[in-house]
């Protein structure tokens, strides 16, 4: 399933939809229909489990071309949020986690040239969020280094402690698609929340894939261009840690709860590994899209 949050005026509230073609669903609408309870938000839908995605499964393939009345939307018609648009914690980010990219912020951004032993581990507060299509603030007052970084996202489905690598994937709820904007004069002493974590700088969706239609995470392209002009593409291949390894290395000391995200880490081709180094400025358009789950678009704004 494609699963999204999804607003169908300026004034309504987010709800939980399911992407089927050209149309959004909505789950709570679908399931009342039927006199079954769903929720109206994602973070809700996730916590239910396994028994939700399966119910909501059988009732899209039941109800498809005759959709109740009041719980189908042309897509074209809502606006897209992210589909978590505010998560319960911060998000889990990755640092150096493509073989490239540990070599190109080497060289530009004073990191080592040494290749990880354990994943980089760091985070974006849940306020960076922002959905498909939103603005990308950038405030000239505290920063002159706006970069980009395209990423796959996991979702998790299920409390996660202590796990074991072999076992990992069984925890993940679904995928979707993440872009680390960073403001790369902002670092403080080593600490990169306040380069990371600024208003807007975690666009995510443009929806949620789950995990049983993503046969293999790490076989997936990834790219992102600024102007259309392509800056980063690779694939998920070249992860030097994989999913399973991520959850398992943060699990062991952080629990991991449903709907907590970890962005896995971006490939080369970044601006302060360029030369000379890009910026983005007011104006700029920046796309990103991972295979199999969507693409995302947003417009550099001054603030």
């Amino acid at each position: 399933m494609r699963l999204v949050t999804y607003r169908s005026g300026p004034a309504a509230a987010g709800r939980l939809g399911a992407l089927v073609g050209d149309l959004v669903i909505d789950i709570e609408a679908l399931g009342a229909a039927y006199e079954i309870v769903l929720p109206s938000d994602m973070l809700s839908f996730i916590d239910l489990g396994p028994a939700a995605l399966d119910t909501t499964r059988k009732l899209l393939e039941d109800a498809e071309d005759d959709w109740p009345v009041g719980a189908a939307f042309y897509a074209s018609n809502v606006k897209l949020l992210a589909p978590i648009p505010r998560p319960r914690k911060n998000i889990f980010g990755i640092g150096l986690n493509y073989v490239e990219h540990v070599a190109e912020s080497a060289r530009s951004l004073d990191t080592s040239k040494d290749l990880p032993k354990q994943p980089v581990i760091f985070s974006k507060p849940p306020t960076a969020v922002c959905g498909p299509g939103d603005s990308i603030e950038h405030n000239a007052k505290l920063t002159q280094q706006l970069d980009w970084e395209v990423e796959l996202a996991v979702v998790m489905g299920r409390k996660a402690k202590r796990v074991e690598e072999a076992d990992a994937l069984n925890y993940v709820f679904g995928y979707t698609v993440l872009i680390d904007f960073s403001a790369r004069d902002c670092r403080r002493a080593g600490q990169w929340i306040v380069s990371k974590g600024q208003d807007t700088y975690a666009p995510m969706g443009p929806c949620i894939v789950t995990a049983d239609e993503i046969e293999n995470p790490h076989d997936l392209d990834l790219w992102l261009t600024v102007n259309g002009v392509t800056k980063q593409s690779s694939n998920t291949r070249h992860m030097l840690f994989k999913v399973p390894t991520l959850i398992s290395d943060i699990s062991q000391g952080m629990t991991l709860e449903p709907g907590d995200i970890i962005a896995t880490g971006t490939p080369d081709g970044v601006g302060a590994g360029r030369s000379p180094q890009e910026w983005l400025w007011p104006g700029d358009v920046v796309e990103a899209g991972v295979d199999g789950i969507g693409k995302l678009r947003h417009s550099i704004i001054a603030v």
